[in-house]
């Protein structure tokens, strides 16, 4: 995927931009969604990897309005996602987080050095500048099951439940994590 952008030219993420826009005035058109409050009709709180494979609504039988969903690369619990869902339980009224990982995600096996030194090289930017955590992990469930106990173990978390689900790219089925 990433090589396929790297051969876009400007004028097509401009194409793309346009079209995306065209949408939105489609979408428009027909939104009916003014009611809704930004509470979690369902009280469920979703974290899920950014992968575009995972329709996190389609996958769960969700519509607007039915949860929060906070996605990220990996789906990992960082101090962003952590804030959001203090945010979410103390404001809006959610009870319960699942954390949704999947088969095949980009970020198992990642090796952080080379990554580092591949985003330095693209980019023209040392990578003694800005230091990121990438999140690169070698078994997905030892992962999910790791990030799920940041969960549990947080003094203002700990008391919702948590779950910790792997969507199966293959097939689109979850297997619930103890």
């Amino acid at each position: 995927m990433l090589a396929i952008l790297r051969q876009m030219t400007a004028a097509d993420r401009t194409a793309e931009y346009t079209r995306i826009l065209a949408e939105n005035r489609r979408y428009t058109d027909a939104f009916d969604r003014s009611a809704l409050t930004a509470k979690p009709l369902s009280r469920l709180a979703i974290v899920a990897c950014m992968d575009a494979r995972l329709d996190v609504e389609e996958t769960l039988g969700l519509r607007t309005g039915d949860a929060h969903v906070i996605r990220n690369a990996g789906g990992l619990v960082t101090d962003d996602v952590i804030r959001s869902l203090i945010v979410s339980v103390e404001l809006l009224g959610t009870e319960e987080i699942v954390l949704i990982e999947h088969t095949r995600c980009g970020l198992q096996d990642l090796d952080e050095d080379a990554f580092r030194a591949r985003v330095a090289e693209d980019s023209g930017v040392p990578d003694e500048g800005p230091r990121v955590r990438y999140g690169g992990f070698a078994d997905l469930e030892e992962n999910l099951r790791r990030h799920a106990a940041i969960l549990r173990e947080h003094p203002l978390l700990g008391r919702f439940a948590i779950h910790a689900l792997v969507f199966d790219v293959s097939n689109g089925r979850l297997t619930e994590l103890a």
